[in-house]
């Protein structure tokens, strides 16, 4: 783009004191701080607007004790500089939060991105400015600045939700969430504490917290599938090892479905004995991790071939923990894999405690919660610290808290009040020139959220940089092909067993929330669509 052009259009509309930048950004995670980086490298303007005090995403606001990533710590991390890999260590395969955090702090100040970010600054609103191609964006306490770009990278799992329970605001002891603990966490020893919710945060939190509580209380709505990490310390031949194969290591992962190189087979389960199968699943629970799911081909497209999977967990559950009433209480009845699966350090051992207390809320709901703990059909529970390991508004929570307006004075929230449509993850139709990182329909939530966000940002940047030498202004999706992209992802949602599950990947744990599948399922496919649109010259947008 001319750069006149530019100036012109920021003389008409600034009014005084308005910063004005080729790109905002919002959200200093992974996402985002490599959109600063690949901006930044090609000399283009920008500034992050942070709501925390530092930068990490997930791994600032989610310091919860056992906060530990699923993936192993060696592929949750960039891949686009070499020396970053050789010189950042990795001590364990599962690194646990302050090691992540840590990570992506050294990365802002290896690149001197620090200076190009505004903390605890909120973004409140963004509104597209039609005349002049330009985005205003207002911060909390009234700041504004205008950008070309709109940038948004606020994480699919940011945005915390509550359950709705009479009386919570009248409890006196201390109430945290967990995607919270960085602001209201509470030391919990010698306390009574009880922990509501069975997800991936809740299988972390619990067994931690068990260690030092006087007794804690697992409240427990849904029974949930988990699989031991299996997580060790990395020696320092390991390591030597696993950085000399970085390359090929990163390769393997991106022709997986999930971007993680994990061994998927290809083989049903019931093509192998009964005998051989029991092997495969144990030798895969022994490895830990994620990979317990991709055992064999079928486990997400045939329901009982997943049975096999899920009944081998249960007899795991009955042999891990003393109590058999307790044991039964656990066992999930539903399909394994089609909730996002739980990978613990001791989630089940943990009932082995004897300051430990399941309450399963099936038989004994949970009525009201007031001053003193929660009451139950079955009686009082007295607590200090109730723990709310109750998940996120997915996908759409974190950019739906912004107030953001594009053509014709086109509100996101009612664009999207059947939920959320984009076009390939990036791009919403009457949206020009915003962009959304790991945004619903990309594999957010099902694939490796690094190597994902590095993959959009990269089209995100290159698609900037080809508009720019093309001379063009904007760039929007066009609704017939958010329409089809839409229609795309459910379909191959149909052929799974995903949307067989009242899950976060629906949509379901929000009360009200449209439900739809809002996750692509093969990383591989959609790197190439991504590919395929890029190579066209964006000719499946409007641009002018």
């Amino acid at each position: 783009m001319d750069g006149s052009s530019v100036e012109g259009r920021v003389e008409a509309v600034a009014d005084g004191g308005q910063q004005f930048l080729d790109a905002v950004v919002v959200g200093a995670g992974a996402g985002g701080l490599y959109a600063l980086l690949r901006l930044k490298q090609a000399g283009r303007t920008a500034r992050l607007f942070e709501a925390g005090s530092d930068v990490g995403g997930t791994w600032y606001w989610n310091n919860y004790p056992g906060a530990r990533v699923d993936v192993p710590s060696l592929e949750y991390s960039y891949g686009f500089d070499r020396d970053l890999e050789q010189e950042w260590t990795w001590p364990e395969r599962y690194s646990a939060q302050p090691e992540l955090q840590a990570y992506f702090s050294h990365v802002a100040d290896r690149y001197g991105l620090r200076d190009h970010i505004s903390f605890e600054t909120k973004v409140v609103s963004a509104e597209f400015d039609e005349k002049n191609s330009l985005w205003k964006i207002r911060t909390e306490g009234g700041g504004e600045v205008l950008a070309r770009f709109f940038v948004v990278a606020t994480g699919p799992l940011s945005e915390p939700i509550f359950p709705k329970i009479k009386g919570m605001e009248t409890f006196k002891g201390h109430s945290v969430h967990t995607g919270r603990w960085k602001t209201d966490g509470v030391d919990v020893s010698g306390k009574r504490v009880g922990v509501i919710g069975t997800g991936s945060s809740g299988a972390q939190i619990a067994p931690e917290l068990a260690k030092s509580a006087s007794r804690l209380y697992l409240l427990q709505r849904t029974p949930a599938y988990s699989v031991p990490s299996q997580n060790k310390v990395l020696d320092a031949e390991e390591i030597a090892r696993l950085k000399s194969n970085y390359e090929a290591i990163r390769e393997r992962a991106r022709r997986n479905r999930s971007a993680l190189g994990i061994d998927v087979s290809d083989v049903g389960a019931f093509e192998v004995s009964e005998e051989e199968r029991q092997k495969i699943f144990e030798e895969r629970w022994q490895y830990g991790g994620l990979g317990f799911t991709a055992a064999f081909g079928d486990l997400y497209s045939d329901v009982d071939a997943n049975e096999t999977a899920a009944e081998f967990v249960r007899q795991k559950i009955r042999q891990i923990v003393e109590d058999a009433d307790v044991a039964e209480r656990l066992m999930p009845d539903t399909l394994i894999g089609a909730k996002r699966l739980c990978v613990d350090n001791g989630y089940f051992q943990m009932f082995n405690r004897d300051n430990v207390e399941l309450v399963d809320l099936r038989e004994n709901p949970l009525v009201a919660i007031d001053e003193t703990g929660i009451l139950t059909e079955q009686g009082h529970i007295d607590l200090d610290v109730i723990v709310y390991a109750t998940g996120f508004d997915a996908f759409t929570g974190s950019i739906l808290k912004m107030d953001i307006l594009g053509r014709d004075g086109k509100d996101l929230k009612t664009a999207w009040d059947g939920g959320p449509r984009t076009y390939l993850g990036f791009c919403v139709a009457g949206f020009p020139n915003m962009f959304v990182v790991n945004g619903p329909g990309s594999p957010a939530g099902l694939a490796n959220m690094v190597t994902l966000a590095e993959i959009g940002v990269e089209w995100i940047v290159d698609c900037i940089l080809s508009m720019d030498r093309e001379g063009k202004s904007e760039i929007e999706a066009l609704d017939e092909k958010q329409n089809d992209w839409g229609k795309m992802l459910n379909m191959m949602a149909e052929e799974t067993i995903y949307p067989l599950a009242n899950s976060w990947y629906v949509g379901a744990n929000v009360p009200g929330k449209p439900r739809i599948f809002m996750s692509h399922l093969d990383f591989p496919e959609y790197v190439k669509s991504c590919r395929a649109s890029a190579e066209s010259g964006y000719a499946d947008f409007r641009i002018k």
